[in-house]
């Protein structure tokens, strides 16, 4: 076990298959002592067989757990072996019924000794063991149900990443980045519209001079992601959230997050009470960030933007 002392946790897939692969060839050699010819990987597909009901593969691969495509082939397997005959459903001809053939039923006579003295073992096993491994797989399989294993590595990725990211105000060495990223992004879904350019064409004096603010990502010191703090001619609301774009190459690393929460951040500083935002439907993940941070939708208002099909707000 020395290699996995070395590589630690991050190899419990491997660890997990040469301990199945062990317990598997072990098993192969019981049904041999036992006189009986079937693999291992039949147990599951022949024990919900064994119960007497002839039944469905989608019913046997809900039962067990397994795909449709895996039971499917176990079943082909043992029909080949003469451990299952297929029958027509007499209620509805386009479903096939299996259940165990006569050879299978021999064998679910024999087996009973063998089921006794293999959970036998399994119980001596266990009692010498300091941790219940069947306990810990049941708590395992719970909480990978809730969060896939897949899930934690994408959040534990995107957490690390999130880690090179660095939120700074805006410098006049990043207006290029400020036009260039909002441009890309406002091309590949929409086109631009001349409140754009007025904005990005000259931010100090559409937005700073103004009273406003401009925040810019840096990944590895590289600007990756902006967004404004614009603020607003209405008595309904102090500063509007403009201007937010992320590069395609940045994304998964919680950039949005970071600039929204650093220009939320900052409106609070400012004394604000509101902020607005517009949108647009189409933009899934954006939106879903907004609600995220605490925006709502509001009745629409006169937009200068063709493109705008949502109105949110956030109460500070």
């Amino acid at each position: 076990m020395e290699f996995f002392n070395t590589v630690g946790k991050m190899a419990i897939g491997s660890r997990l298959r040469l301990l199945t692969d062990k317990i598997t060839e072990d098993a192969a050699q019981v049904y041999s002592m036992y006189g009986i010819s079937m693999q291992p990987k039949w147990f599951p597909v022949f024990y919900v067989l064994s119960q007497g009901e002839h039944k469905t593969i989608t019913e046997i691969a809900k039962e067990i757990e397994h795909s449709h495509v895996s039971v499917s082939k176990i079943v082909r397997e043992m029909v080949q072996k003469g451990f299952i005959k297929e029958k027509k459903d007499k209620t509805d001809g386009r479903k096939t019924l299996v259940g165990l053939s006569p050879k299978g039923m021999e064998v679910n006579e024999k087996i009973a000794a063998q089921y006794q003295d293999v959970n036998n073992a399994i119980e001596e096993l266990s009692a010498q063991t300091k941790n219940d491994l069947w306990k810990a797989m049941e708590e395992w399989e719970f909480l990978l149900e809730q969060k896939s294993l897949l899930r934690r590595v994408q959040e534990q990725r995107k957490l690390r990443e999130s880690s090179y990211v660095k939120v700074v105000p805006y410098e006049a060495a990043y207006r290029k980045a400020f036009h260039d990223l909002n441009e890309a992004w406002i091309s590949t879904y929409f086109k631009m519209e001349p409140s754009d350019y007025k904005a990005l064409d000259d931010p100090e004096g559409h937005i700073l001079q103004k009273g406003g603010h401009i925040f810019v990502a840096l990944y590895k010191d590289e600007p990756v992601g902006v967004v404004a703090l614009v603020p607003m001619d209405d008595p309904d609301y102090d500063y509007e959230l403009a201007k937010m774009a992320v590069s395609p190459l940045a994304q998964g690393k919680s950039i949005g997050w970071l600039l929204g929460t650093a220009l939320i951040a900052k409106a609070r500083e400012l004394g604000a009470s509101k902020i607005y935002l517009e949108s647009n439907t189409i933009l899934k993940p954006a939106i879903s960030l907004y609600h995220k941070m605490g925006f709502r939708k509001v009745a629409a208002r006169v937009s200068p933007y063709e493109r705008a099909n949502i109105q949110m707000e956030l109460v500070l």
